[in-house]
């Protein structure tokens, strides 16, 4: 397959906390629309398309799909088919920690939960190792020194050459760094929630991960495609909120919260940015934010995301009326 040979040049490249490790400003998620019932040429044709954008990094968790699997297995046969000879240039990660199979090793953060989630990962992908596997939630029961003595364990055995966390509290995430840190294995990066209406990471996790030198790559970070033009005039038929998301009712989504939007709307076009791009922006604004992680359904809303990076400048103006309409 011939790639664009520009594609380095097109985007921006942030280092990880204190790492060696860059990432691209906007990576691909394959929670949605990457699994078997999803149409697998359009699923292909993103996968591409982004690599063609200079979108090295492609997020996927053991649970991806659906149905749980199914993402793996075909980002995996795209990697194999047409990416075969860039490998090395591409960012893999995966995750364990919700439920994958039924019994009492099936999820959470055991040693035998992790160890065998990572195998299986890896045999869906057909790769020998990824290059970051995250515990994907806080384990309520089992010991935290034995899930990072898990994930220590597992980048030694080279089956991943980083690990990270995701959704673990600022007290938890000290405490995982420190763990790892007795056991000379550096924590990478925290992937966590964070969207302009959800600031929840403001509230002393990003102060800690300045503090130990640990990345943040915020998923969801169009509020479920809530900060895009979407839902300017109203709720499509075809969107999340129509649909079965969990995280974006029709309940929700208000008059007062749309006319927040349609504010958000016009500040981005007086930026020469769509709404999407601003809201991107504006994560990267924080100097722990190594990367922002998008979902899509299509191509086209992969190259609007990508252009993010080229008006990162927000005036105190701006940033006043962001907060003004979107915090609580």
């Amino acid at each position: 397959m011939k790639v664009n040979p520009d594609r380095y040049n097109d985007m921006l490249y942030r280092r990880v906390g204190v790492s060696g490790l860059k990432l691209p400003a906007v990576s691909l998620g394959l929670w949605h629309n990457f699994g078997d019932s999803s149409d697998y040429d359009n699923s292909r044709e993103m996968v591409l398309g982004a690599f063609d954008l200079g979108i090295t990094h492609f997020d996927l968790a053991n649970v991806y799909g659906p149905p749980a699997g199914s993402a793996e297995k075909n980002f995996g046969r795209i990697l194999r088919k047409d990416l075969k000879g860039y490998r090395d240039e591409i960012i893999v990660s995966t995750k364990a920690g919700h439920e994958m199979w039924s019994g009492p090793y099936g999820e959470w953060g055991s040693r035998k939960y992790l160890l065998a989630g990572l195998d299986q990962s890896l045999k869906r992908l057909k790769l020998d190792y990824v290059d970051i596997f995250y515990h994907h939630r806080p384990d309520p029961d089992t010991p935290l020194y034995e899930t990072m003595g898990a994930l220590a364990d597992i980048v030694r055995s080279g089956k991943a050459l980083y690990v990270g966390i995701s959704k673990y509290s600022p007290e938890m995430t000290e405490e995982a760094v420190r763990i790892l840190g007795e056991m000379g294995v550096p924590l990478l990066i925290h992937q966590t929630r964070y969207n302009m209406f959800d600031r929840q990471p403001e509230e002393g996790l990003y102060e800690v991960l300045q503090q130990e030198g640990v990345g943040a790559i915020p998923f969801s970070p169009l509020a479920q495609g809530l900060l895009t033009d979407r839902y300017l005039n109203g709720i499509p038929e075809d969107s999340r909120a129509a649909g079965a998301s969990v995280f974006l009712k029709p309940e929700g989504i208000t008059p007062e919260l749309l006319s927040k939007v349609r504010s958000l709307n016009e500040m981005a076009l007086s930026r020469g940015q769509t709404l999407a791009q601003m809201a991107l922006a504006w994560l990267l604004l924080s100097p722990v934010v190594a990367s922002v992680i998008i979902g899509a359904s299509r191509l086209s809303q992969i190259e609007d995301a990508a252009q993010a990076h080229r008006n990162l400048h927000f005036t105190p103006q701006e940033l006043q009326r962001i907060d003004e309409l979107t915090k609580e």
